[in-house]
């Protein structure tokens, strides 16, 4: 038997977008709010009873939300072209610097209705 615990916070960020038209390329910058959501599995800590602190996995969290939260997405360095699927990447990737146990992470748009999802197990 195992847990999954998950814990979503919101970002607001810009980025550009380019796209060929015609002959020429257009770069326009625009911005989104995102809301993401951060899964843990595992079994509990036999003392705690708990998969992950909360207050724990709270601050890891505000660690990276504060590396894309009202930036300029095309600017954070690792991210590369501000795709859903490289901001799933890029949370999974400093949030598994610092915390165990991470099993997915979703990137979506709710206005737009755009969302993915990146699932390790």
């Amino acid at each position: 038997m195992k847990y999954q615990l998950s814990q979503s916070f919101y970002f607001d960020a810009a980025h550009t977008l380019e796209r060929e038209i015609s002959a020429e390329i257009s770069r326009r910058i625009h911005g989104h709010t995102y809301r993401a959501s951060v899964t843990v599995s595992g079994l509990p800590h036999p003392v705690t009873r708990m998969i992950v602190d909360l207050e724990r996995l709270q601050q890891k969290i505000e660690d990276v939300r504060s590396l894309l939260d009202h930036r300029l997405l095309d600017d954070v360095a690792g991210l590369g072209p501000s795709t859903l699927e490289n901001l799933c990447t890029f949370i999974l990737s400093r949030l598994n610097n610092s915390l165990e146990h991470v099993i997915q992470v979703t990137v979506e748009r709710p206005h737009t209705g755009d969302k993915c999802t990146l699932s390790v197990e």
